[in-house]
């Protein structure tokens, strides 16, 4: 077996020629090859990114008394985020590593919750509509909590109506995304809301994909539904700020109304020797480079700048939707709202297409729900529209010529 740790360490030349070599089967997301994964928006908000990061690259985000700069700017992210969402000045929060850990907080502190508020619930459970993320699962998994989730409607939207049959006196939270991450829709969050209010349950929505988009895509005049804290039966709400604010990764939020629910969310311990050991989260060691990171990039844009992108996104959208739909036998699933689309067909099997678009350097998302190819559409794709929608002409051109017969296909996230 090859010795990795060697005696000796490298110098930077090595590495760095190292490092190039492992990533030369990587698909280029510079060209808008990679439909997800990769946010990025243009050189000059990377390079404030990195520069920001780099200011704060040693600091830990757990040793807030240490480093109460830290300390001032996450508060400061949550504050913004807050207010792109319409939330007021009780609304509270804390920044994350990410969607999954900001969506597991709200899990586990509308347990807490519920244990506090509702102590007759001995057997917890969740209503989700199918389309929700897998992060409440895996969340319900870690947290002993059952899990129902219910078939959307045939729109892709969560079906208000089963959401209401399964409701039972165990649920301690319904939840409803903003967007979908499979379909791109938004979920009638105002009819949730409603269940939510009638039985006093915690409301959580995921707006991890939409929460830095959605706000400012509807300040553009186009129809987005709302789905913030201007509900009033929104508990709480999740929203990546490494997606569609484009910061660096990790970089998510999670948002409580105020605090009497967000005081259901630290973990406390002084049962050892160390004293007492507290976090808000679920990380110990957090990187401050990225919570820096985050302010700077919001700070930089500010409302014009992210109107500009949401501006930006919205047109490639529409572009690319006219292409696909000029294509023969290809469609549109549902009405996406924002930037997620996902496109198949009722005639050819668009999973061979995709296999057949990843033989010319795109890689291709997929839903298996319908059958779908997927985008989550951000500036970078501007520059891969016509290239993309020619090999797309091809490959559907290919699959049809050759009759294939479609297979049933495993999709990993």
């Amino acid at each position: 077996m090859e010795r990795l740790f060697h005696e000796k360490g490298m110098n930077w030349e090595e590495i760095e020629k190292t490092l190039n070599s492992y990533r030369k089967d990587d698909v280029d997301w510079k060209r808008g090859r990679v439909p997800l994964y990769a946010f990025y928006a243009d050189d000059d908000i990377s390079e404030i990114a990195k520069k920001s990061y780099m200011m704060f690259f040693t600091e830990n985000s757990l040793g807030h008394k240490a480093f109460p700069s830290v300390a001032k700017i996450e508060s400061e992210v949550i504050r913004m985020v807050a207010q792109i969402l319409n939330g007021d000045s009780g609304v509270v929060g804390n920044m994350t590593s990410g969607g999954t850990e900001s969506i597991f907080m709200a899990v586990k502190t509308a347990r807490d919750w519920a244990r506090k508020i509702r102590p007759e619930v001995t057997a917890p459970e969740l209503v989700l509509p199918r389309t929700a993320h897998p992060a409440f699962n895996k969340a319900a998994h870690y947290l002993c909590i059952k899990v129902k989730r219910v078939r959307e409607s045939s729109n892709f939207r969560a079906d208000i109506s089963a959401m209401e049959v399964a409701i039972n006196d165990n649920t301690i939270m319904i939840a409803g995304s903003a967007p979908s991450y499979p379909h791109g829709v938004i979920d009638p969050i105002d009819e949730i809301a409603k269940l939510a209010s009638k039985r006093n349950i915690w409301f959580h929505v995921d707006a991890c994909v939409g929460g830095c988009l959605a706000p400012f895509v509807k300040k553009l005049g186009y129809p987005v539904p709302d789905f913030d804290f201007s509900i009033p039966a929104v508990t709480s709400i999740s929203a990546d700020l490494h997606k569609y604010g484009f910061t660096p990764k990790p970089a998510s939020t999670i948002l409580y109304r105020n605090e009497d629910y967000q005081k259901y969310q630290s973990f406390t311990f002084d049962e050892w020797p160390g004293g007492v050991y507290k976090t808000q989260t679920f990380q110990g060691t957090r990187p401050s480079g990225s919570v820096a990171a985050a302010w700077a990039v919001m700070k930089y844009l500010g409302e014009s700048g992210y109107l500009e992108i949401a501006n930006k996104i919205m047109n490639i959208r529409k572009a690319l939707i006219f292409g696909i739909n000029a294509i023969p036998g290809l469609k549109i699933w549902g009405d996406p709202d924002l930037s997620i689309i996902g496109f198949g067909s009722d005639i050819i099997d668009i999973h061979a297409v995709g296999d057949n678009m990843a033989t010319k350097g795109w890689f291709a998302a997929r839903n298996l729900e319908p059958p779908a190819l997927k985008h989550m559409l951000m500036p970078v794709h501007e520059v891969m529209i016509d290239d993309y929608l020619r090999d797309l002409n091809e490959s559907v051109n290919k699959v049809r010529g050759e009759k294939v017969v479609a297979e049933k296909r495993e999709v990993i996230y």
